[in-house]
């Protein structure tokens, strides 16, 4: 049987049949045309490394959902060289009521003037913090936009894998347990390190009962932004038995004062790692929380086994 031919008789690039059947590959998801935008709500007194943490987050939302309106928008911006988040939300309205006025004017039929929400607002924020969670929603209403506003991101198993990974990275944890080497500095005790208040810490627990399972290790959660809160910890790990203690933030990085981390770690007498910054899970589960609010992604992503 011959095969089809293009010009000058050079066979043509057929497109593969689908596979039939329950174990054929998913359509690859694509942003749905006039779909919201994303606008990342970023907490914390704007910098260089802050933009380009949130930057790198909205581009790996981006690849996992190709078409997808990514904005970054400040809670403490100056709408010169960091947006605010009220003024991101504006001009998306601005922008999708210029959209539909010019296919009106273009003479485009069927045409349903644009309704839902303009945005989907995420908060970057590992975990529940009632004073900057407020601070987005006042921005919101200053707005005047109709934007959904999501809960933070964790907990979830990603963030126990983001931990676990920011923790070898500081040589205070295997990067595998499954692997056979030690790791001299390995921590036998961990401090989870959040802010904002019990509601956080309580948060925080539950990813760290997941973290504990990855790493084999006592897991207590403390709060930064609380007073004797850390060495309080330290103490009732030591006292339990764990010698070599290791704070890991259960932080994105922008919400909190890097100084605070470094007077926190020397409280309790203990090395510390990095906070989770742009670390490829946070950038999905920002997109899950923008693809839950619409009704357009049947499963949240999924962590790796612990091993």
């Amino acid at each position: 049987m011959s095969s089809p031919t293009g010009p000058a008789g050079l066979p043509v690039r057929m497109p593969r049949p689908r596979q039939p059947g329950r174990h054929r590959r998913p359509e690859p998801l694509v942003a749905p045309q006039d779909a919201p935008a994303l606008v990342l709500a970023v907490p914390g007194t704007p910098s260089a490394a802050t933009r380009s943490l949130a930057e790198e987050v909205v581009s790996i939302a981006r690849s996992e959902l190709p078409g997808l309106d990514a904005r970054i928008g400040y809670l403490d911006g100056d709408d010169a060289e960091f947006p605010t988040l009220q003024s991101v939300l504006a001009r998306a309205a601005e922008e999708r009521t210029a959209r539909y006025e010019q296919a009106v004017a273009a003479g485009v039929e069927g045409l349903k003037a644009p309704d839902g929400p303009v945005a989907v607002v995420v908060p970057l924020l590992a975990g529940p913090d009632s004073a900057l969670l407020r601070q987005v929603r006042q921005a919101v209403m200053e707005s005047k936009v109709a934007a959904d506003l999501t809960d933070v991101l964790g907990p979830h198993p990603l963030l126990a894998e983001a931990l676990h990974v920011r923790l070898s990275e500081a040589g205070l944890a295997r990067a595998d347990r499954a692997r056979l080497f030690t790791v001299a500095t390995a921590a036998d005790g961990i401090i989870l390190a959040s802010v904002g208040g019990d509601e956080a810490v309580q948060a925080a627990g539950i990813t760290g009962m997941l973290l504990a399972a990855r790493l084999a290790v006592p897991v207590m959660a403390a709060a930064l932004d609380q007073e004797g809160s850390i060495a309080s910890v330290a103490e009732q790990l030591r006292g339990s038995g764990s010698q070599q203690l290791a704070l890991a933030p259960y932080l994105i990085g922008p919400e909190i004062d890097a100084a605070l981390l470094t007077a926190a770690a020397e409280e309790a007498g203990c090395a510390t790692a990095e906070p989770l910054g742009p670390y490829p899970a946070i950038g999905k589960l920002a997109l899950a929380k923008y693809t839950t609010a619409l009704g357009i992604a049947p499963q949240q992503p999924q962590g790796a086994p612990v091993r």
